[in-house]
């Protein structure tokens, strides 16, 4: 079994991994590339400009992450084409329908950035110009692979005239129009050609060699051959979201054994079912299961006595029960309260968060789906959702409040910051005083936080714009504090000027913690936010064009929570894939 994913550069692990593995097929299945050919791949993923094509490389990938197989698309936007530069299975994988799989990849995508079509060079199956027998029957099997596509050579031009006087094999230069019936126009045919030669044989091909074959093109429209070796060819593309561009979902799928039956307690299971109602209508998800990790991973960020207390309380207590701290004492670190309920003031910043007998548990199988969601962005995906309850990111290094025992996100955050600079970008109503605190002396992690001022908002406490960080992390926290009433237009103003700050960050993942309570009538927040919005906001974020982390907060309007969240995820996906 393999996967086809697309590589978007060689940040993340994985991607640096799958480039250098892309490297091998290419050393061994073609002996005479140059050194130069082979090392210039990773920077056609980061500059495209230099070389005029964007790149696009998709690999096949085995079950323990080795790469079986690759493509490498070249895209032209101003002349709306694709050209396929590579195709290639390793050596030992040829023959296992990697090519195929692969192939219709490439087809997807080049449809689905509205090109004309796919262009492509293969060896000819002509006696005359291919004149090693063995060869010429390989050159007639990768004819016969790409015309069961419709995919045939364009006849009736000197394109596959040597390049010098007796050479051998020189190639047809291969037309797939993706089955949009297209009938490729003389200029359009001498414009794309010209481009391929100049382009992609840059310093090889002579400029009057050049003009020979654009010059040579005369019919119009453009003549392709018919198909030799395939009656019936199929080359209809059947439109759907490509797995490798789906926002990968992990569930907290234990979530609701965390249950508050009290009257006005907002945050209540049934609002991740109004959540997951909306995405099931959509075609943008991939559900992932949720991994087991270690509380290592916990006590990297919150204090390991404060892990130890969660954890002690809530198992002494019955499922069907609740406390809540009622006790606040000046925090004496050495002289803890004894008994656990008072205690629970020692360690919470407000009266309406409970702890329950399965709070813990609950707080434990969210960080552990945030975990699996921020491990597909190493893998090299790009877009992850971790849709979890209790949410986060008002859990502080040593304490709990606002309905949030630990920080998912922030936990998240800290695993991908091993691998390069972290942004953070809270949206929901309340202050991320959780992320604030954990790091707030650190350079490699930027938080931001986008919510109403905290001397209306919760948690009153934090949030100001003066709390610009300490020490090393001294102008990497920023705060946007808002008024109680603000147009929507402000936010939007505000959303942007943060992202701006984001790009001189210039982070390797983002992290956003969402909060889908700035929505109009959410009973915690006073602001209007509508499904246009949110939809705008999430484009605005996926514009960034990083690996990026949703981890769900706050939210608790339920009639239109989902309609939201599709919203955002509907923008957030679109930015994050256009051309």
């Amino acid at each position: 079994m393999f996967r086809i994913r697309r590589v978007y550069d060689d940040i993340t692990p994985a991607n640096q991994d799958a480039i250098a593995e892309v490297l091998a097929i290419l050393k061994e299945q073609f002996p005479l590339l140059s050194r130069r050919d082979l090392k210039k791949l990773p920077e056609q993923l980061r500059n495209p400009l230099k070389y005029q094509f964007r790149a696009i490389l998709f690999v096949a990938e085995g079950a323990k992450g080795k790469i079986d197989g690759f493509a490498l698309l070249f895209h032209a936007p101003s002349l709306n084409f694709c050209y396929l530069d590579y195709l290639s299975a390793a050596k030992q994988m040829t023959g296992g329908g990697i090519g195929g799989a692969l192939y219709e990849r490439v087809r997807e995508e080049a449809l689905d950035l509205e090109t004309i079509g796919l262009f492509f060079e293969c060896l000819p199956d002509n006696s005359n110009l291919s004149r090693n027998p063995v060869i010429r029957k390989q050159n007639v099997a990768r004819l016969r692979f790409y015309e069961r596509y419709g995919a045939t050579p364009i006849i009736g031009t000197a394109y596959e005239t040597p390049l010098y006087p007796g050479g051998d094999n020189p190639p047809y230069l291969v037309y797939d129009n993706l089955g949009q019936d297209i009938d490729l126009s003389n200029s359009q045919a001498k414009d794309i050609i010209r481009a391929i030669l100049e382009r992609k044989y840059k310093g090889v091909v002579p400029k009057d060699y050049v003009e020979m074959v654009v010059d040579s093109i005369n019919d119009d429209p453009i003549r392709l051959r018919k198909p030799k070796y395939v009656k019936k060819p199929s080359s209809q593309i059947l439109r759907k979201t490509p797995i490798d561009k789906k926002i990968r979902l992990v569930v907290n799928d234990r979530h609701g054994i965390h249950h508050v039956e009290e009257r006005g307690y907002v945050e209540s299971p049934v609002r991740i079912d109004a959540i997951m109602e909306e995405l099931n209508k959509v075609d943008l998800f991939q559900r992932i299961p949720v991994r087991h990790y270690s509380e290592i991973n916990i006590t990297a960020v919150h204090d390991d006595r404060f892990v130890e207390y969660l954890s002690n309380v809530c198992s002494k207590l019955d499922e069907g029960t609740a406390i809540y701290p009622y006790v606040f004492p000046v925090r004496n670190q050495t002289r803890p309260p004894k008994d656990l309920p008072i205690r629970a003031g020692y360690y919470c910043i407000d009266t309406f968060t409970p702890l329950t007998g399965n709070a813990y548990l609950a707080a434990k199988r969210a960080v552990d789906s945030a975990i699996t969601a921020a491990k597909q962005l190493l893998q090299g995906y790009r877009l992850a959702y971790a849709l979890i309850r209790p949410p986060g990111h008002h859990a502080e290094p040593a304490s709990f409040g606002g309905f949030c025992y630990f920080n998912s996100a922030a936990i998240a955050a800290n695993i991908l910051s091993k691998y390069g600079k972290v942004a953070m970008l809270d949206i929901d109503y309340h202050h991320g005083n959780g992320q604030q605190e954990i790091f707030y002396e650190r350079d490699d992690v930027l938080t931001i936080s986008i919510h109403g001022h905290p001397s209306f908002a919760y948690p009153y406490f934090s949030g100001f714009k003066g709390e610009k960080g300490k020490g090393n992390g001294r102008g990497f926290n920023v705060n946007f504090p808002l008024p109680e009433i603000i147009k929507n237009e402000k936010y939007h103003q505000t959303v942007a000027e943060a992202l701006q700050r984001i790009r001189r960050f210039k982070p390797a993942y983002v992290v956003v913690p969402l909060g889908l309570d700035t929505a109009r009538e959410d009973p915690t927040g006073t602001w209007t936010l509508e499904a246009g919005d949110f939809e705008a906001i999430g484009n605005a974020i996926g514009s960034l064009r990083r690996p990026t982390l949703i981890v769900q907060e706050g939210g608790y309007d339920t009639r239109v929570l989902g309609t939201n969240a599709l919203h955002f995820f509907k923008g957030l996906w679109s930015a994050a894939y256009s051309r």
